[in-house]
């Protein structure tokens, strides 16, 4: 089994132990597995034949001659490796809980104490091996992921004095790693408040990795956060990298985060606690670097208070809050935000020289945006298609009607609203619960949620 594995990868494995015996048995159980070994019994000789050979995977002894237990010497070399990127498993007979975390905290993908398993020595070989492959195929993803949001990056519009507040703030926690949860309404802009972060970020160079927590099937969770391997469950045909391995060393942004089910919350928890996780499939524990940046328009304390969500994990995600004010309370950002849409929505309709009016200037100012920022897009983007001159006037903003919609709406009990809003979502999509969910613009689980707290039937 493992003989037909290594073919494939013709792997040559550096030995790195100032004890020749050990070496040697090394050396022979290795090569009759079919790999190639190189040997190194001192530190300097580590680093030489890690630069000059390029081995496929190191074997590191902790303990050399200057020091003898503490495994000290080992994470001095492991600090020197890091930026090789080559795959390192620890050994040493004076094993301890400790070393082995300061050991994979720093780098090392597995801690073996001596005298080794075979099978598990070579299992946990035949495994890096395995996930050093991955990377190497997903590297060129990567790189192309963090040269599109280079591409693609964002006017970032902060004249209010609201936004301006906000700037000062991001640009003060930007460059450290704190954790950072964003809170705000539907289409405040959550998901480019991020990117700002990121890119001002000392992990700009790195990928900035999103994922939308309500759109990730409950079942597919844990495999969508952390990867699978070929066969871990019915449907895994092939291997699947993680997000948390996209993003390292970059960012790694949970929009929705108050979909996250109950019961993964705890693995989320420990990945921020402790950086490690396992790829489902796999008894290999992997060592994240990310920063995580969290946003919702949910009420997390709430959700605690409920029972949906935990405190520990709350306390994890929120070191650093951003509350985004809605549109409404940034009148100063209104006009630049509609020009910077008018002008991309322009070169998507090839038009141009596209001005707003000074009345369509005031009627943007009046609008109440209950859509905020996204609601503004698809004003000026059906305003463009509109245009039969060069000028937007307030008459192809279409904003009477919403306006006229919203003066005559009939006060009544907040939870009344609700539910009749519900209830008519259910009924216009024939019960369809994520339909719904869409056209609520709320998260399948929010859903969920409220129509339990109505008692509203709907098929499961």
């Amino acid at each position: 089994m493992h003989e037909t594995n290594i073919k494939k990868y013709n792997a040559t494995i550096l030995l790195a132990d100032d004890d020749e015996d050990i070496r040697l048995a090394l050396a022979l159980l290795l090569m009759a597995a079919g790999y190639q070994t190189i040997e190194a019994s001192n530190a300097k000789e580590v680093i030489i034949q890690t630069n000059r050979q390029k081995p496929d995977l190191i074997l590191l002894d902790m303990n050399f001659s200057r020091d003898t237990t503490s495994g000290q010497e080992g994470l001095d070399i492991l600090s020197q490796l890091k930026q090789s990127n080559i795959p390192i498993i620890l050994m040493t007979a004076w094993g301890s809980i400790e070393l082995a975390v300061n050991g994979l905290k720093q780098g090392a993908c597995d801690f073996i104490e001596k005298p080794w398993n075979k099978e598990k020595l070579l299992n946990s070989i035949l495994q890096q091996l395995n996930f050093s492959k991955i990377k190497q195929e997903h590297q060129g993803y990567r790189q192309l992921l963090s040269s599109d949001q280079s591409q693609s990056h964002k006017i970032w519009i902060c004249q209010s004095q609201a936004m301006k507040n906000i700037e000062q703030l991001v640009t003060q926690i930007a460059p450290t790693d704190a954790n950072v949860l964003i809170l705000g309404e539907n289409g405040t802009g959550k998901s480019q408040l991020a990117e700002r972060i990121h890119q001002l970020s000392a992990r700009q160079k790195h990928p900035l990795i999103a994922v939308n927590m309500a759109a990730i099937p409950d079942n597919l969770f844990e495999s969508e956060l952390f990867g699978h391997q070929k066969g871990a469950f019915t449907d895994a045909k092939q291997n699947r990298i993680g997000r948390f391995q996209l993003a390292d060393q970059g960012t790694l942004f949970f929009d929705e985060i108050g979909s996250l089910p109950i019961t993964l919350q705890p693995k989320l928890l420990r990945v921020l606690e402790t950086g490690q996780y396992e790829v489902l499939g796999s008894s290999q524990t992997q060592v994240s670097n990310v920063r995580l940046i969290s946003a919702t328009n949910a009420d997390l304390s709430k959700q605690v208070s409920e029972g949906a969500f935990r405190q520990d994990l709350l306390y994890r995600l929120n070191t650093l809050v951003i509350t985004l004010p809605p549109l409404r309370e940034r009148l100063n950002d209104i006009q630049p935000l509609a020009e910077n849409f008018i002008d991309l929505f322009s070169i998507k309709y090839r038009k141009s020289n596209l001005k707003l009016t000074p009345e369509a200037i005031n009627k943007l100012k009046q609008h109440n945006w209950p859509g905020n920022i996204r609601e503004l897009g698809h004003t000026m983007e059906r305003a463009v298609l509109l245009s039969m001159t060069n000028e937007i006037n307030q008459e192809q903003l279409l904003l009477d009607s919403a306006d006229n919609d919203h003066s005559s709406i009939q006060l009544q009990p907040l939870e009344q609203a609700e539910r009749q809003l519900i209830e008519k979502a259910m009924t216009t999509t024939s019960g369809q619960v994520i339909e719904a969910a869409k056209l609520l613009d709320i998260s399948r689980n929010a859903l969920y949620r409220r129509l339990e707290k109505f008692g509203i039937k709907y098929e499961s």
